[in-house]
This record gives structure tokens, C-alpha cells and sequence, in this order.
């Protein structure tokens, strides 16, 4: 039986020289006590040497993935393949079946062999001569070295742990950059205190301080690089009248030193946020078109790498940074959050709050398909990035203008406005809404009409009624009428007329009125009752 023994620094084969001891598998151990004994089992029959440490990671990569490697091929078939009929001892059995398939060898993996193996490590200096005990640790470490990095995937170029530390120093420069101009601001402001009101930009307040020091410099220094014409001119005019207290010069030059680090600090922040940017764009381009450098570089410093961000589903993500209001909201049993760090993307922005938490979902489910793209594809473009991204914006558009566009219904849902149709009707303007003044009917303005003449003298009214055509009426017609007529229907018009006359206000006008009428009323009922007889 052969046996196959990887190391660090080659592949040895050995031929195993006393079968039977394999079989005591308990007892195995104490056969390889010494070097002289594990001689007398094991015999080194072949070692093929790696030229350097690029060789032993591919041999060991290939080894641990299950391949059988060029190197390993070439030995094989140099010296196994010659005894053919020998069995080959490996320790792992997914290789064995690679080889056995590719070179037609009989390969054995059991308890026996793993623990022949266990001994073999122990006197393994012993075992492989002239091999220095110095040099085989040398290339242990390096060849240890070489495969956890590749293990990480370790790349120069693809580094997320610079961008962590690089997010992380730009929140802390904001942060220090605030207190120092909040105490520059403070500071200064005892002496010259209008200036901090007509100069806005921190960065700009700090580099006229340094420039002017001292309040009465103002009108002889020129701030023309600095602040535009009219702000100039408004700092000069307020140094004049300024109400501040006169400081010394020792404070001057404290505070323009202060100024120093303020302008120093902001132009290294703007030298980091430019390396930040290019770091994000060469390690997860497409995260970047998505959410923006500085959330992306916060996300992947908040999961602590990329790898681990690309391990998150779309639901973590999306809440990832608002993990206190999540288990306060699981706790109280409230609404869970809508979003974590992701707030921030430019997407989320711009939605009105209505649409946040649609946009916030469907923002995170693209982004998680981009981080995990960066983090395990091989390709560096960005193009799926900016795909999704238009379909993003595509679909925030959609749910802005809902309710704009949507004029007809479909068979699912109902239509929101309906179609608008063209008429051509032309509607006139009706005037009788315009005024306030209850309306009286046409008898009742006869009335007051007949009324206010009665009071002024007997004059006959020229009016055409109704009451007069009955009276052109021939004499029989209206015995005929007359006759046919109950008394009964006769009271029942009566009440009627009654009812018809509107109360008018109480005065002298209603009661001129009255008198009229009834003269009018016994005058036809004289007629009547001529008529009759």
C-alpha cells in the first residue's frame, strides 16, 4: 500500500512496509513513538518539492476544494502509476474519487488511514529527510499565511476594511470640525460679534478671522478672495459700529491658531471624502449608484465588511442602523421601523412621506441584489447598479403621479376620475340667485299697487285680471255654472283664495287692502243674486 502525505513544502509518498500493524488502529500510535520505529512501518518512497510559495497555495487550494492539481497529476503518474496494482492511502475521500476517476487508481479512505495520518504529522521530520526543521516551520508560516488570505479573498485592490476606518474618521472629523467652529464662533464673537451674523459659511468665518484678527484691521484689509463684494462691504460697515469687547493679542493669536486647525481639518476631509469616493466605487460600484457613497460606506461599516452585508436579506438591511427602535417597537408591540441608515439614499429623499416606506423596500431589495453582486462577482462595472436604479426611478414616478394619470379603470380596479368628454353645451347665466330679497307673487304686488291709489284718491285701476274675462262670459254659461255648483265647493274655493293671499306686515296698507276687497266681493254677490232671480 502507498500512501499520499501533502506538505508544506511537497507531496511525499510512502510505502508502507508492515500492513498488519494498520489494522490496530487504537494501538497505532504507539508504533510511531519514535522516528525509529515509524521507520520501520513507513518507507519514504517519493517527495516532490514546491518550487515556491505560489505552488504550495495552488497545491493546498486544490486540496482543499476537492481538485486534483497539475502537480500532483505529474507525480501520480510518475511513480503510482508504475504500481498499478497498489492500493493509494489519501485523506480525503472526495479527492480519492477524482483520482481514481481520472487515473484509474484504487484509492482507500478509512479510520485506519486518517489515523496513519495523525502519526505520519507527529514524526514527520523524521520521516522526510533532508529537510531542515528550520526551514520546514519557514514554510508552514508562509504557506499558513498564504491560504487564510486567500481564504478572506484578500485582494489589494478590493480592501472594505479601508473604507470602515474611512467612514469612520469622516463622522469624527464632522463631529470635531462642528465643536471647533462652534468654539472659534463663540470665542470670537466677544470681540466682534456681527460678523458671525453676516458670514454664514463656517469655512469662510474661519479664514476671515485668521486674515483680520483684530476688529480694527477691517477697513485696511482686503477680503476680496475670501467673501464676495457685498458681504465685504456689509463686514466693514458692522466693524465700524461693532458693540464687542476689546481682547488682547495674545487671545488674537490663540484664536487665529484655532482658525489654522479648523481650515486645516476641513481641507483633510475633503481629501478623504475624495478617497472614500473612489474606494466605494472600485470595491462596490454598484452599491454606490444605488444608495450614494456615504450610506453604502456606512452600511458596509455597520455589518462590518461586505461579505457580511452581502449575508443580510433585504429586510435587515433595509432597518440596518435602526436596531434600538426595532426591539423597542418588538418590545411594545408597536409598528416596527420603515428604515435604518437607507433614510439617507437620495431615493428615499426625494419620496413624499406617503411613499417613504415603498420606496425604502424597494430600494432595499435592489440594493441587497448589489451588494451581493460587489462582494461575490468578478466583474467591476456598474451596469446592473444603474439598471435597477432606473427602474427605481421609474416606479417612484409611478406612485407620485397615481393619481394623475390613472383616468380609466380596468377590470381589477376602479377607475380613479372618470374620461372627460368633450361638450359642446353653451350654459347661460342665471341672475335670480344673485339677489337676496324674498320674491312676492304678482297678485300681491297687485294688491299693494291698488292700495297705495286707494289712499290717494277713487281712481279706477286699469289692470287686466282674470276675474273680468268671466264677467264677458254669456248669461247662460254662467247660469250653467252657477247651477252646477255646490254650496259645499263654493266654501272650499273660498278657503283656498284664503290660503293663496300671502299675511303681508300689519299697518295701514293692510287694511286699505281688506276694505277693497270685500267692497269688490259684495258687488258680485249682488250681481249673483240678480242673476239668479
Amino acid at each position: 500500500m502507498l500512501v499520499l502525505f501533502e506538505t508544506a513544502a511537497g507531496y511525499a509518498i510512502f510505502k508502507v512496509l508492515d500492513e498488519s500493524k494498520l489494522q490496530q488502529v487504537d494501538s497505532l500510535y504507539k508504533e510511531f513513538e519514535t522516528p525509529e520505529k515509524a521507520n520501520k512501518i513507513l518507507k519514504l518512497k517519493h517527495f516532490e518539492k514546491f518550487q515556491d510559495t505560489t505552488e504550495a497555495l495552488a497545491a493546498a487550494t486544490a486540496l482543499v476544494e476537492g481538485k486534483l492539481g497539475k502537480s500532483l497529476k505529474k507525480v501520480l503518474k510518475k511513480v503510482v502509476a508504475k504500481e498499478a496494482h497498489e492500493q493509494l492511502a489519501i485523506s480525503d475521500a472526495k479527492l480519492g474519487g477524482v483520482i481514481k476517476e481520472k487515473l484509474d487508481l484504487s484509492c482507500v479512505h478509512s479510520p485506519a488511514v486518517a489515523e496513519l495520518m495523525r502519526c505520519i504529522r507527529a514524526q514527520m521530520e523524521g520521516l522526510i529527510s533532508g529537510l531542515p526543521p528550520r526551514d520546514f516551520s519557514a514554510m508552514s508560516l508562509g504557506l499558513a499565511h498564504s491560504l487564510s488570505r486567500y481564504k478572506l479573498k484578500f485582494s489589494p485592490d478590493k480592501v472594505d476594511t479601508m473604507i470602515v476606518q474611512a467612514i469612520s474618521l469622516l463622522d469624527d472629523l464632522d463631529k470635531e470640525l462642528n465643536n471647533y467652529i462652534m468654539r472659534c464662533r463663540e470665542w470670537y464673537g466677544w470681540h466682534f460679534p456681527e460678523l458671525g451674523k453676516v458670514i454664514t459659511d463656517n469655512l469662510a468665518y474661519c479664514k476671515t478671522v485668521r486674515k483680520v484678527g483684530d476688529r480694527t484691521n477691517v477697513s485696511s484689509t482686503d477680503l476680496s478672495e475670501i467673501l464676495p463684494e457685498e458681504i465685504e462691504a456689509e463686514v466693514k460697515l458692522a466693524a465700524e459700529i461693532s458693540m464687542g469687547t476689546e481682547v488682547s493679542e495674545q487671545d488674537i493669536g490663540n484664536i487665529r491658531h484655532l482658525c489654522d486647525q479648523v481650515i486645516e481639518i476641513s481641507e483633510y476631509r475633503a481629501q478623504l471624502y475624495d478617497y472614500l469616493k473612489n474606494r466605494m466605487m472600485a470595491i462596490a460600484p454598484n452599491l454606490t449608484v444605488m444608495v450614494g457613497e456615504l450610506v453604502g460606506a456606512r452600511l458596509i461599516s455597520h455589518a462590518g465588511s461586505l461579505l457580511n452585508l452581502a449575508k443580510h436579506p433585504a429586510s435587515t438591511v433595509q432597518i440596518l442602523g435602526a436596531e434600538k427602535a426595532l426591539f423597542r417597537a418588538l418590545k411594545t408591540r408597536k409598528d416596527t421601523p420603515k428604515y435604518g441608515l437607507i433614510y439617507h439614499a437620495s431615493l428615499v429623499g426625494q419620496t413624499t412621506a406617503k411613499n417613504k416606506g415603498k420606496i425604502s423596500r424597494m430600494l432595499a431589495a435592489k440594493t441587497a441584489l448589489a451588494i451581493r453582486y460587489d462582494a461575490l462577482g468578478e466583474d467591476t462595472n456598474a451596469e446592473m447598479g444603474v439598471e435597477n436604479r432606473a427602474k427605481l426611478e421609474a416606479r417612484l414616478r409611478q406612485l407620485e403621479e397615481k393619481g394623475i394619470r390613472r383616468i380609466s379603470g380596468t377590470g381589477k380596479a376602479m377607475a380613479k376620475a372618470d374620461k372627460y368628454q368633450h361638450k359642446s353645451e353653451v350654459k347661460m347665466y342665471d341672475p335670480s340667485g344673485d339677489s337676496t330679497i324674498p320674491s312676492t307673487s304678482k297678485k300681491r304686488k297687485f294688491e299693494e299697487v291698488e292700495g297705495e291709489t286707494s289712499e290717494q284718491g277713487p281712481v279706477t285701476p286699469v289692470v287686466k285680471s282674470k276675474k273680468p274675462k268671466k264677467e264677458s262670459l254669456t248669461e247662460e254659461q254662467e247660469t250653467e255654472t252657477a247651477a252646477a255648483e255646490t254650496p259645499k265647493k263654493k266654501k272650499k274655493k273660498k278657503d283656498k283664495k284664503a290660503e293663496e293671499e300671502p299675511e303681508g306686515p300689519k299697518g295701514e296698507e293692510e287694511v286699505t287692502v281688506s276694505e277693497s276687497t270685500e267692497k269688490k266681493k259684495k258687488k258680485k254677490k249682488k250681481v249673483k243674486e240678480e242673476e239668479d232671480e
